[in-house]
C-alpha cells in the first residue's frame, strides 16, 4: 500500500497537478495585486467545487444527514460529459488512433436522442430511456466509424478526418435546430423537448446531476472489463502496438481499426444523449461548450487508464465549477481554471507520444 501511495505522488501526473495548482497560485495573487486576498479565492474555487466539506462532515455526524452539496453535486454532473467523452478518446488512442472528433461525434449523439426522445410516443420509461440512449451512441458509433474506414481502407489520416466531421456536425446540427428540426413554440433554436419517459432520472435541486453519472461509471467498468477480459480488447492493443505484429497474429488490422472507432463514437455519442435527456431535455444549438475537446485533456491526464480518467474527468468538472463560484464571489476570473489544465496537461503530454511510436524496428534498431 506504500509503495502504491508512493508511486500515485511521485507519478507525472501528481507532478502536473502540483506545478498547476503551484503556477494557479502566483497567477491569482497577480490578478489581486490592487487588492483581496489569493487565499480566498483558492478557497472559494474549492467550495464552487466540492461544497462545504467540513459542514457536510458535521452535519452526517450530528444528525446523519448525509445529503451531498448542491456544489459537490454539479461538479460531477460537469464530470460526465467529460467522463464518457474521455473514455472515447482513451479507446481510441488505444487502438493508435487520435480521436479528435468526438465533439462532433457528441453533437450527432444528443440530436439522434432527442429525436428519439421526443418522436417515440407510447413506451414504457424504461425501454423509451434506453432506446433513446441506443440511438444517440449508435448516432456517434456511425459518424466515427467513417473517419475509422476511411482510415483503416483509404489511408486517410484520422486527425483531418474527424476535424472536418466536427465542422459538418456542428453545421448540420446547426441547420436542423434552425429549420426541419425546430420546435414551433420556441423562441430558442432547439428541438421539441423530449417525452417525460425518455427523461433520465435526476435530483431535484441537484444541479444537473442525473443517473447519468452512474451511467458515466458503467461505461468506465466496461473500458476495463473490454481490455482486461475480452479477446476485441487484447486486439484493439495489439492493432495499437503493432499493427504489423497485429496482422502476422492473424488480427484484421482494418476492421479492428473500424471497431475501435465506432466504440469510440459510441461513447462520445452516449455523452451527448446523457446530456441531452439528463439535463436540457432537449436539443439547443451549441449546447456544448467544447466537452468534446477538453476529453482529451481528460484522457491523458487518466494516463488511459479508466480510474485515472474517472479522477481526471471528476478534477475537470470540480475546476469548472469551481472556477464561476470563485469568479462570482471574488471577482478573480474564471479562465485561470483553463490555465491549470493547460499546465497539468503540459507536463504530462510527453506520455502521449509513446502511444504512437510502436512502430517496428530492423534487426539494426533503425525505425522502418
Amino acid at each position: 500500500m506504500t509503495r502504491l501511495v508512493r508511486r500515485v505522488l511521485l507519478s507525472r501526473q501528481a507532478l502536473g497537478l502540483a506545478m498547476a495548482g503551484a503556477a494557479a497560485w502566483v497567477i491569482i495573487a497577480m490578478s489581486r495585486l490592487s487588492g483581496g486576498n489569493s487565499r480566498e479565492a483558492l478557497s472559494a474555487m474549492l467550495i464552487g467545487a466540492f461544497g462545504d466539506l467540513p459542514d457536510a462532515v458535521r452535519r452526517a455526524v450530528t444528525s446523519g444527514d448525509l445529503s451531498i452539496p448542491n456544489e459537490a453535486l454539479r461538479a460531477l454532473a460537469k464530470a460526465t460529459p467529460l467522463l464518457l467523452s474521455g473514455l472515447a478518446v482513451a479507446l481510441a488512442m488505444r487502438a493508435g488512433l487520435f480521436n479528435i472528433g468526438a465533439e462532433g461525434q457528441l453533437l450527432v449523439g444528443a440530436f439522434a436522442a432527442a429525436w428519439a426522445g421526443a418522436a417515440w410516443h407510447g413506451l414504457p420509461a424504461g425501454l423509451h430511456v434506453a432506446g433513446s440512449l441506443a440511438v444517440g451512441a449508435a448516432a456517434g458509433a456511425a459518424w466515427a466509424a467513417v473517419a475509422g474506414a476511411l482510415k483503416a481502407w483509404r489511408g486517410a489520416h484520422e486527425v483531418i478526418v474527424t476535424i472536418m466531421l466536427n465542422y459538418v456536425a456542428i453545421q448540420l446540427t446547426h441547420y436542423l435546430v434552425n429549420g426541419p428540426a425546430r420546435d414551433p413554440d420556441s423562441l430558442a433554436p432547439a428541438t421539441r423537448v423530449v417525452l417525460p419517459t425518455a427523461r433520465l432520472w435526476a435530483i431535484e435541486g441537484g444541479a444537473n446531476f442525473s443517473t447519468g453519472f452512474g451511467l458515466a461509471l458503467a461505461a468506465a467498468v466496461g473500458y476495463h472489463f473490454l481490455f482486461r477480459r475480452l479477446r476485441l480488447g487484447f486486439e484493439i492493443r495489439a492493432v495499437g502496438r503493432n499493427p504489423q505484429a497485429a496482422r502476422c497474429a492473424g488480427i484484421h488490422v482494418p476492421r479492428t481499426m473500424v471497431t475501435a472507432m465506432a466504440l469510440s463514437g459510441a461513447l462520445a455519442g452516449l455523452a451527448g444523449a446523457v446530456e441531452v435527456l439528463g439535463v436540457h431535455r432537449r436539443f439547443l444549438d451549441a449546447f456544448s461548450p467544447g466537452y468534446g475537446f477538453d476529453q482529451i485533456a481528460v484522457a491523458l491526464l487518466g494516463n488511459l487508464n479508466p480510474l485515472g480518467i474517472v479522477a481526471s474527468a471528476c478534477l475537470f468538472g470540480g475546476l469548472g465549477s469551481g472556477a464561476v463560484h470563485m469568479e462570482a464571489f471574488t471577482n478573480t476570473p474564471r479562465q485561470i481554471a483553463g490555465i491549470i489544465q493547460a499546465i497539468a496537461i503540459l507536463v504530462v503530454a510527453v506520455r502521449a507520444r509513446r502511444l504512437f511510436t510502436a512502430r517496428p524496428r530492423d534487426p539494426e534498431g533503425q525505425v522502418q
